[in-house]
């Protein structure tokens, strides 16, 4: 890992005694590339964090970035709507947002005479909801029928997300005033929390110099389909995932359930997250089955926004560190 916590990509050439070369992967990989490379002309210095991001659309996740102001969430969000030539919405959460100001809502059309519903910003296929922490807890309630089931219900009737749906959400954590806490809920159905910290000098100098004229967003071109999204989400779900890598997973969140300084561990939805994005990472780096440093690589990533510690000096990210070096690494057969 990186300095902030994310995943560094990079275990290209990794070889297993049961891997079978097959040119879709190999196709898909060389894709991924092509669109995290497209998102590094306006984010940069953060291929960690594309490659996280980029890795959680794959598994179908949710994303939460907990972070100051100004280091390029929005962007990101942005970029990766127009790299996968989706649509994009941005959601800024207040204490007087409405749910129906994110879902939509029943509105009466004159000429028919009967209402109908108006999709609300939540129908897009990358929507950033920025500070949701300022929103009301009934508001913060009206994204959770979205994040785990991909559609919109009203009055009775159940209404489609566009796919693939991705949601970004960002926190501020240094501003606590008019500010309501995520519960344990919906934090839980955030697949992985992560954070783009300040750039490095160097990389500062760039983002100036890259904004001279315009902003390099401006002629971001798509380089994959959402089709092609979806196509590889399909196939993160046939990565062969040993069953001792199953029971390592849920070793690992169970220990978080036990461990003396956690108050409450990780659920059940962690163990699959867990794994769902451990396929993800191995098609990203080109395989079709996963290895046990993939699992260790993003467990800091899928667990620690899920624990409430008891203490305020131990972090979650030290609890983690502690229970992977802890909880036997299975050894695969040959």
């Amino acid at each position: 890992m990186n300095d902030k916590g994310l995943p560094l990509h990079g275990s290209h050439g990794s070889t297993h005694p049961s891997s079978v070369a097959n040119p879709e992967v190999g196709q898909m990989a060389s894709g991924l590339d092509a669109l995290v490379g497209n998102l590094e002309r306006v984010v940069v210095g953060k291929r960690a964090a594309l490659d996280l991001a980029v890795t959680v659309l794959l598994a179908g996740g949710h994303l939460l970035l907990q972070d100051v102001p100004g280091v390029g969430k929005t962007i990101l969000a942005r970029a990766l709507a127009r790299s996968i030539g989706g649509t994009f919405k941005r959601i800024q959460a207040t204490p007087d947002l409405l749910p129906s100001d994110i879902t939509g809502g029943m509105v009466y059309d004159a000429g028919r005479g009967t209402l109908r519903f108006v999709p609300g910003p939540l129908f897009a296929n990358v929507v950033l909801a920025d500070e949701l922490n300022r929103a009301t807890p009934r508001t913060q309630a009206a994204f959770l029928e979205a994040m785990d089931e991909g559609q919109v219900s009203m009055e009775g009737t159940s209404h489609a997300l566009p796919q693939p749906f991705l949601l970004m959400a960002t926190l501020n954590p240094l501003e606590h005033h008019g500010t309501f806490p995520l519960p344990e809920g919906q934090l839980d159905r955030f697949l992985v929390s992560a954070s783009l910290g300040y750039p490095q000098p160097n990389d500062e100098v760039e983002i100036i110099a890259r904004q001279q004229l315009t902003h390099p967003l401006d002629a971001l071109q798509a380089v994959v389909a959402p089709s092609d999204v979806l196509r590889w989400q399909r196939q993160v779900r046939a990565v062969r995932v040993d069953r001792s890598l199953m029971e390592y997973a849920v070793a690992v969140v169970t220990a978080t359930r036990t461990h003396q300084e956690v108050a409450l561990g990780a659920s059940p939805r962690a163990s699959v997250g867990l794994v769902r994005l451990a396929q993800a990472w191995a098609l990203r780096d080109g395989r079709e089955f996963v290895l046990p440093d993939d699992m260790k690589r993003l467990a800091a990533g899928v667990l620690a926004h899920r624990l409430v510690v008891r203490s305020r000096t131990v972090s979650a990210a030290t609890v983690i560190d502690d229970i992977l070096a802890s909880v036997a690494v299975p050894v695969l057969a040959g």
